[in-house]
């Protein structure tokens, strides 16, 4: 009885009702290919961004109709990409200097994350791509996910108003923005126990960073000197916010899934590539992984239908992505797989 209790409670957590359209922002609420431009000391930014964050004052302009221009406060941000040796172009942050009108595709939005080419090379777009995938493979799973919105953008510098590339990019929801779409607030804490995460949340985040390949993660903790929790938002319940919160991922470039040439294994675990799958979520939440994996392999469709549906998605790739993904599946199915290579290699 006690089994059947904690396996409705985990299905319903895990298929929870999608949020209502009216408390998605209109920047998220469609995934058609939006055209941008952005003017700015573009050359200053990427010289500085291994060193500052400053922001630089910028335009944000929407190209095709409507046609809307706002004024931007526009910074680099990010750790490794920062890094001219990992990327060549920094990850942005976009700052509204003033509000945009309720009429405005940015209605709503305070600041974005920009994720960027990293290098000029168009095959890096193929890995931008993948990582744009990965928010919409999870978006497919549970409402508590981050939207996504990609972007075709015109990079122009101010100095000289003359177009220095185009690439694509897309924006990330803020996550204030996810908790208030499924009732909830952002937690902002220094960390947490494993204790007041909500099982069935993390046994879901567990599962899905297994599939996807990553290892860049805590979903209780930060790195040394930095808050909770790396590459992990938490968000809980407006009366409760320190029990039963859900850890929310982001960033998903060191993932096997995405595959960047500069992503490699945390030092700590003992494989060679990013490619090959460890599973890191907690013993206490054995049960609630069981009832994630059926949860896992009811979508397994609709995740597949994902990557046909990423414009710009070359064929090698997505055959590469979907054979990755087909191994995942197969591994949740079978019960001695799923015990040795994930039940058994839980953590304490």
């Amino acid at each position: 009885m006690k089994r059947l209790f904690w396996i409705c409670v985990v299905l319903a957590s895990l298929h929870a009702a999608p949020a209502n359209a009216a408390d998605v922002k209109p920047l998220f609420a469609d995934d058609g290919i939006l055209k941008i431009e952005i003017t700015a000391p573009i050359r200053d930014l990427v010289k500085n961004a291994p060193d500052t964050t400053d922001p630089h004052p910028a335009t944000l302009t929407l190209l095709g109709e409507p046609n809307e221009a706002h004024a931007i406060a526009l910074s680099a941000r990010g750790n490794s990409r920062r890094d001219p040796i990992v990327c060549k172009f920094p990850p942005l942050r976009i700052a509204f200097s003033e509000k945009p009108g309720d009429a405005s595709l940015f209605g709503g939005q305070k600041r974005l994350k920009l994720v960027t080419h990293c290098r000029l090379s168009r095959s890096y777009q193929q890995y931008y791509l993948l990582e744009y995938a990965a928010y919409k493979l999870l978006n497919v799973i549970t409402p508590q996910s981050h939207h996504v919105r990609m972007a075709e953008i015109n990079y122009v510098e101010a100095k000289s108003g003359k177009l220095l590339y185009s690439r694509t990019g897309f924006f990330i929801e803020d996550t204030d923005d996810v908790a208030k779409r499924n009732g909830m607030k952002e937690i902002d804490v220094a960390d947490v126990d494993v204790g007041q995460l909500d099982r069935g949340a993390a046994a879901r985040f567990a599962l899905f960073q297994y599939m996807i390949g990553n290892l860049d993660w805590s979903m209780h903790n930060g790195l040394a000197g930095e808050d909770c929790c790396h590459n992990t938002k938490l968000i809980g319940d407006r009366t409760a916010p320190l029990q039963g919160l859900i850890p929310v991922p982001y960033d998903f470039d060191y993932s096997g899934i995405v595959d960047t040439p500069y992503a490699i294994p945390p030092e700590t675990i003992d494989i060679r590539s990013v490619r090959t799958r460890r599973y890191r979520g907690f013993c206490d939440h054995n049960e609630e992984l069981r009832n994630a994996a059926a949860a896992f392999s009811e979508n397994r469709e609709a995740i597949h239908n994902v990557l046909d549906s990423i414009e710009g998605l070359d064929n090698s790739r997505k055959n590469k992505t979907t054979r990755y993904l087909d191994n995942f599946f197969r591994n949740i199915a079978d019960e001695d797989k799923l015990r040795t290579m994930l039940l058994d290699n839980c953590r304490l």
